[in-house]
């Protein structure tokens, strides 16, 4: 008999693509994602988002697979919520931040095939960035990008925020950029824009939120659909 002819294995995880940045500003953060989700070479959905509200003024942007994308969002609400009525208040960027740490490192053994970017604005309304690996380990960064398109569109972000390879150029401030939010949300645009045109998992449509003190907005510019 064929030994070999037939195996068994137990694989879980799909990966469906994406990209997905936050930018942290003076007085802002801007979290944004493309809606394209795909296996392969087949486009599964062009309007799937990558964008959740976890808590009032802090979004999370996700890629990865998008069964464990549902069920940690999920999770985070029901958490979250939990807090708000335990303590009657909403919880603060930083304490998310650690929550969502601490929900990935439990997993650490079958874990949840994210990856992860939290932005919000800090006690002093200056813009904060947590950048996380798929079992919990974060930092906090002045610019994250994760995804399909991430050596696509981080060398760009690199060297335009983080003002790298730039001899003669002012460095910008500790964890933040020093573009006003025009200024970012172009440079965005223009990266997905050029990410999109080479990447097949990157497009469609990317979603842009702005967080500042007066509140969030989105807004939705088309890419490439081919």
């Amino acid at each position: 008999a064929n030994e070999s002819a037939l195996q068994a294995r137990f694989y879980p995880y799909d990966y469906n693509g994406g990209t997905v940045l936050a930018i942290a500003g003076p007085d802002y953060a801007i979290v944004a994602g493309d809606t394209r989700m795909s296996t392969g070479f087949n486009i599964k959905s062009r309007n799937v988002s990558k964008i959740f509200e976890v808590a009032p003024g802090t979004m999370l942007a996700t890629g990865g697979f998008r069964g464990d994308i549902t069920t940690l969002q999920k999770l985070l609400r029901a958490k979250v919520t939990q807090y708000a009525h335990r303590h009657r208040e909403s919880m603060k960027p930083h304490s998310v931040a650690q929550m969502l740490a601490n929900t990935l490192y439990g997993r650490r053994f079958f874990p949840y095939y994210t990856w992860n970017v939290l932005a919000g604005l800090d006690e002093h309304g200056v813009g904060v960035v947590y950048s996380y690996d798929p079992v919990g380990n974060y930092e906090r960064v002045r610019v994250s990008v994760t995804g399909s398109g991430e050596s696509l569109i981080q060398p760009l972000l690199d060297n335009q925020l983080e003002r790298q390879h730039q001899a003669l150029a002012p460095k910008p401030p500790v964890l933040s950029t020093d573009l006003t939010l025009e200024q970012c949300k172009s440079l965005v645009k223009d990266a997905f824009v050029s990410a999109g045109e080479r990447d097949i998992r990157t497009g469609d449509a990317v979603e842009i939120c702005v967080i500042t003190k007066e509140g969030t907005t989105m807004e939705t510019m088309a890419l490439n659909i081919d």
